[in-house]
């Protein structure tokens, strides 16, 4: 805030960095924000915080953000020059660094008015790049996935504590629900490992009895984990269930389609998924679905509303992809839009 520099997180870093602040472009990589990708790509300097650097991010590291010099912080040294080579390397807590950092800055003489104002055309291009392209998806008679993460974070005033577990669900998460305070997305992203939301939802639940804590699944990864219902009700949690349920491993399906010519092998689910309301109720768990876009809202609102474990069947399009996307060994630039 103080330099008015532009912030971008990484998967793991949501809530960093206040996803409503003026400031922030979103998440960067494989699956990040137009602005994002090309705010880190044309950028001059790029200042990494505890960012690791790994392929998701990168993109085809050799043209990984190639104007700018840069700067990474991270308490493991390991990290540094590990993927992407820097300028300035600086091993240490991250909190402390730029504490330190701060302060050397309001300590110096320079008009920083000055420097804020040649910013100006800096913030006007991203400007134009978020114009250019925003996060978008259609509407229709059919529930699209990002139209139910949308209405999660309306109707919990993105307040919950939100846990999610792999593939489009995870993206969808990462991109239409703005994370506010660390701490508040939990996900697997570097191991990527299904079924990890709902028990990380129900440790949540347990640390933070007072919190409203929302698993955001699959109707693949959901069912990884799903007798945990069975935990969730034994100890009277109120945690939720929100899945996502398009027939299919929904990521793996984007990617036959879009690079295997729509030859999809292995991937459907969806006469063979469970009845996910049934399943439900017969954990002794409450169970609600949504199979039109009107009903989404009202199904939300009965699940926070009822205090105990509530699993949200959504019936949502088939084969609705995420996008952005940023084909593997493509530079970030490269991105699929909608």
């Amino acid at each position: 805030e103080f330099l008015q520099i532009p912030v971008t997180t990484t998967l793991m870093g949501l809530g960093a960095f206040p996803g409503t602040h003026p400031l922030s472009l979103g998440m960067l990589g494989m699956h990040g924000t137009y602005r994002a990708n090309m705010a880190v790509s044309e950028c001059d300097l790029l200042i990494a915080i505890g960012a690791r650097f790994d392929d998701r991010v990168t993109g085809k590291v050799e043209e990984f953000s190639p104007h700018s010099k840069k700067i990474h912080i991270d308490i493991d040294p390991t990290s540094i020059m590990k993927n992407v080579r820097v300028d300035i390397p600086i091993v240490g807590d991250c909190k402390r660094v730029l504490r330190r950092l701060i302060q050397v800055l309001r300590d110096d003489k320079v008009d920083f008015q000055e420097y804020r104002k040649g910013l100006l055309p800096w913030h006007e291009q991203i400007a134009q790049w978020k114009r250019r392209h925003r996060l978008a998806y259609g509407k229709g008679n059919r529930i699209k996935p990002q139209f139910v993460v949308e209405k999660l974070y309306e109707l919990t005033k993105g307040k919950a504590i939100i846990t999610t577990e792999v593939g489009q669900n995870q993206m969808w998460a990462a991109q239409y629900y703005k994370f506010e305070a660390p701490r508040t997305f939990l996900t697997s992203g570097g191991l990527g490992t299904m079924g990890y939301g709902f028990p990380a939802a129900i440790g949540a639940q347990v640390a933070f009895p007072e919190r409203l804590v929302i698993d955001i699944a699959g109707d693949g990864s959901i069912q990884m984990n799903i007798q945990e219902l069975a935990t969730a009700v034994q100890h009277k949690l109120p945690v939720k269930v929100a899945i996502l349920n398009n027939g299919y491993l929904g990521m793996v399906r984007q990617w036959q389609e879009l690079f295997h010519g729509k030859k999809y092998l292995l991937t459907r689910l969806g006469e063979w998924n469970p009845d996910f309301v049934k399943l439900a109720e017969a954990y002794g768990a409450v169970g609600l679905r949504a199979t039109h876009p009107d009903e989404v809202e009202a199904v939300i609102k009965e699940a926070l509303r009822i205090p105990q474990p509530v699993l949200m069947d959504f019936w949502v399009d088939e084969e609705e992809n995420v996008y952005p996307m940023v084909p593997a060994g493509e530079p970030i630039t490269k991105m699929l839009l909608v």
